[in-house]
C-alpha cells in the first residue's frame, strides 16, 4: 500500500517496474541522444573508433547527469524531479563550426576546452539565469527552436544524399592539368599573363545522392511515417529509433551495413576522461559556448516550471537554480569526458505527461541504464556502424520535428494584437538563416569571431532577445513561457 504521505514524485516504485519505465524513457531519448555525437563526430573527420568512444561517453554521461538531476547531490546541484539529461542539439551549430575550422583530435580538444569553461560559467551564474526567463517569451524560444530544427536539417539531408553537399563534386585533375598546361603554352607564345580559359573543371561523385541509398532513406522515412499513423502510445514515441533499426535491418540484407567493427569491440570498457589529450582553451570559443549555455539554461527554467506544474511539485527559485547549476555540471562533466553539453530532454517531460507516472526514481533507473549502455563499446560501435543514409530518413523526421515544435510555440504568438513580434521573427530568422545561404559570409572578418557567426542558432538567439526587448521590453510574466515549454516534445 502506498504511503499517501509521499509525493508521487518521491514514491519508490518496484524494482521490476522501475526497470521497465525507466528503459522506456531511454528509448524515448536514445535516437536523439546520439544523433550529436556523430554529427560533430563526423564533422571532425575523426576515425570511426574515436567516432564510437564519443558515442560511449555521451551514453555514459547521459546516464551520469540523470542521476544528479533526478537524485540530486547535495542542496545545490540537482531539480529532484523526473528528468532524463542529454546532449543539447542547440550547441551542434557552434561545434561544427569549431569542427570545420580546426579538424581532427586538435579540435576535438578545444570544444571539449571550451564546453569546460562553460560549464564552470554555467554554474557560477545558474541563479542569475533561472531570473531571466522573462526575456525568453514564446517568441523568442519559438524563434530559436524553429531555427535549431532548419540548422539540423542540412544534416539530415547530407546524411540521405551521403554526406554534405561540397561532396557532390570533385576536381577533374586530369582535365585540370591539361587546362594549365594547355593555357600555360598559350600564355608563353603571346607573352601574356597566365589565364584559366574557363571554370574549373569538376566531375560528378557516383556515391553522392545514390538512387539505391536514398531509396533506404526512404524507406526508413515511410516506416517511421506509417508507426506514427498507425501505432498509438509507446510504439508511436520510439518510433524514429525503430525506423533506424528496421533501416539497418534493410541496409545489411543489400549488403550495405557492415558489422565487421561491432565484432572487434570490446563487450565492456570503462569512459575514461581526457582521451584525447589535455583540452586547450580559446576565450572566443568559451563566450561562445556560454552563450549557448544560457539559451539552455532559459529553455531548462522552461522545462523545470513545466514538469513542476505537470508533477504537482512546487519548484522554489533554490530549487530551480540548483537545476540549472546540474546543467552546467552536466556541461562540465561532459568535457571532461570527451562529450558536450547537456540539457532537459523535453520529449521525456513530454513522456511524464502522457503516462502519468511522476516518480523521480523511474528516471534514476533510466540514468543507471544509460551509464550501462555506455559501459559496452559494441552497443557503440553499432551506431556508428549505421550506414548515414539510414539515419538521413530518421534525421529528417527528427530535425523537421524540432523546426514543426518552433513553429508550433509561434503559433500560439500574438501577431494581430502585436505586429512587432512579425517583426521580432522574421529578422531573427532572417539573421540565423545568414550561415546557410552564404557560409563564407564571414571571411573578411577576424578569423576567432567566425565559430560564433558562423553559427544561425547563436545569430538567431541574440538577434531574438535583442529584438523582443526593443520591441516589446521585458514582461514580469512567466506564464507563456511555461505554456511553451509543454509544448515542446520534439527536442
Amino acid at each position: 500500500m502506498t504511503d499517501t504521505s509521499v509525493h508521487p514524485v518521491d514514491e519508490r516504485l518496484p524494482v521490476p517496474r522501475l526497470t521497465a519505465l525507466g528503459l522506456q524513457h531511454v528509448l524515448v531519448m536514445y535516437a536523439g541522444a546520439v544523433a550529436v555525437p556523430l554529427i560533430v563526430g563526423r564533422a571532425l573527420k575523426l576515425s570511426p573508433d574515436q567516432v564510437a568512444l564519443l558515442i560511449s561517453a555521451d551514453l555514459f554521461c547521459c546516464g551520469l547527469v540523470t542521476l544528479i538531476q533526478s537524485l540530486g547531490l547535495g542542496k545545490y546541484f540537482g531539480i529532484k524531479l523526473p528528468v532524463m539529461m542529454g546532449v543539447t542539439f542547440a550547441a551542434v551549430g557552434p561545434m561544427v563550426a569549431f569542427a570545420n575550422a580546426t579538424p581532427g583530435p586538435d579540435g576535438a580538444r578545444a570544444i571539449f576546452g571550451a564546453i569546460i569553461g562553460a560549464g564552470v560559467i554555467s554554474i557560477l551564474i545558474a541563479p542569475m539565469v533561472s531570473k531571466l526567463l522573462r526575456f525568453f517569451p514564446p517568441v523568442v524560444t519559438g524563434t530559436i527552436i524553429a531555427i535549431i530544427g532548419i540548422s539540423l536539417m542540412r544534416v539530415g539531408v547530407g546524411w540521405a544524399m551521403g554526406g554534405p553537399a561540397p561532396l557532390a563534386q570533385s576536381v577533374d585533375v586530369p582535365k585540370l592539368v591539361a587546362m594549365v598546361d594547355s593555357a600555360k603554352a598559350t600564355a608563353a607564345a603571346a607573352s601574356a599573363p597566365l589565364r584559366l580559359p574557363g571554370p574549373i573543371p569538376m566531375v560528378d561523385n557516383p556515391n553522392y545522392g545514390a538512387l539505391d541509398n536514398m531509396a533506404v532513406a526512404g524507406a526508413v522515412l515511410v516506416f517511421i511515417l506509417l508507426l506514427v499513423k498507425y501505432c498509438k502510445g509507446f510504439i508511436a514515441n520510439i518510433s524514429v529509433l525503430l525506423g533506424i533499426v528496421a533501416g539497418c535491418a534493410l541496409a545489411a540484407l543489400l549488403g550495405k551495413m557492415s558489422l565487421d567493427k561491432v565484432a572487434k569491440a570490446h563487450w565492456f570498457d570503462v569512459v575514461t576522461p581526457f582521451a584525447f589529450g589535455p583540452p586547450t582553451f580559446d576565450l572566443v570559443m568559451i563566450l561562445t559556448m556560454t552563450l549557448v549555455m544560457i539559451v539552455v539554461m532559459i529553455e531548462s527554467t522552461g522545462m523545470f516550471l513545466a514538469l513542476s506544474d505537470i508533477t504537482g511539485k512546487k519548484v522554489d527559485q533554490p530549487a530551480l537554480a540548483a537545476g540549472l547549476r546540474t546543467d552546467g555540471l552536466g556541461t562540465l562533466i561532459g568535457g571532461v569526458f570527451n562529450t558536450f553539453p547537456y540539457t532537459s530532454f523535453s520529449q521525456n517531460v513530454g513522456l511524464v505527461g502522457v503516462t502519468g507516472v511522476r516518480s523521480r526514481w523511474v528516471c534514476v533507473a533510466g540514468g543507471v541504464i544509460m551509464i550501462v549502455l555506455g559501459l559496452l563499446p559494441k552497443m557503440a560501435a553499432f551506431v556508428e556502424s549505421i550506414p548515414t543514409f539510414v539515419l538521413g530518413g530518421a534525421g529528417l523526421v527528427m530535425f523537421g520535428m524540432v523546426a514543426a515544435t518552433g513553429i508550433r510555440i509561434l503559433s500560439t504568438v500574438d501577431y494581430k494584437g502585436n505586429r512587432h513580434n512579425l517583426y521580432v521573427v522574421a529578422l531573427s530568422i532572417g539573421f540565423g538563416l545568414i550561415p546557410l545561404v552564404a557560409p563564407r559570409w564571414t571571411q573578411q572578418m577576424a578569423h576567432g569571431l567566425h565559430p560564433l557567426l558562423e553559427s544561425g542558432i547563436l545569430l538567431t538567439a541574440v538577434a531574438a532577445v535583442a529584438l523582443n526587448l526593443f520591441f516589446n521590453g521585458a514582461k514580469a510574466d512567466t506564464a507563456d513561457a511555461v505554456e511553451a515549454a509543454k509544448t515542446a516534445e520534439a527536442h
